[in-house]
């Protein structure tokens, strides 16, 4: 089968698996104090939907085991960039929330980014990206809902 012969729908998704892995590769060398990919995702996810998460809720999210979580929290709390509080309900769980220091390291990776994301700016407009949000998203939430 060659490429136009493929449907549709998976030609749209191996692009999406490769600007994933352009993107990541891109802000891995940006990310400040040898924070790594994962760490960053698991800051930009309480920045972007706040809150206390459970371990094993951000574990879902981010479709990793508990122990890779886990694993990413300690080093994050070692850092302080994220706090780990006892679960007022269930005195066994935990619960993280992202720090003040936290937030400025999410800062500082996005402004790290800043040169990148002047460049992607010169050569598509915001309209552009403004219509392809709604899309992702909606791929996104469909994806999410069906796992």
């Amino acid at each position: 089968m060659t490429s136009s012969d493929q449907p549709l729908v998976f030609k749209v998704f191996t692009e999406i698996g490769i600007i994933s892995q352009l993107s990541n590769a891109l802000l891995e060398k940006r990310l400040p104090d040898d924070l790594k990919m994962s760490q960053f995702g698991v800051l930009n996810h309480l920045m972007r939907l706040q809150g206390e998460w459970s371990p094993a809720r951000l574990a879902s999210a981010f479709q990793v085991t508990k122990g890779a979580m886990t694993n990413t929290i300690k080093r994050l709390e070692v850092r302080g960039l994220i706090k780990v509080i006892q679960d007022p309900e269930d005195g066994r769980g935990k619960l993280v929330t992202l720090t003040d220091a936290g937030e400025e390291m999410h800062i500082q990776c996005i402004q790290n980014l800043g040169p990148e994301i002047q460049a992607l700016s010169m050569h598509f407009s915001e309209d552009e990206f403004a219509g392809l949000l709604p899309h992702l998203q909606k791929i996104r939430e469909y994806l999410d809902d069906n796992r």
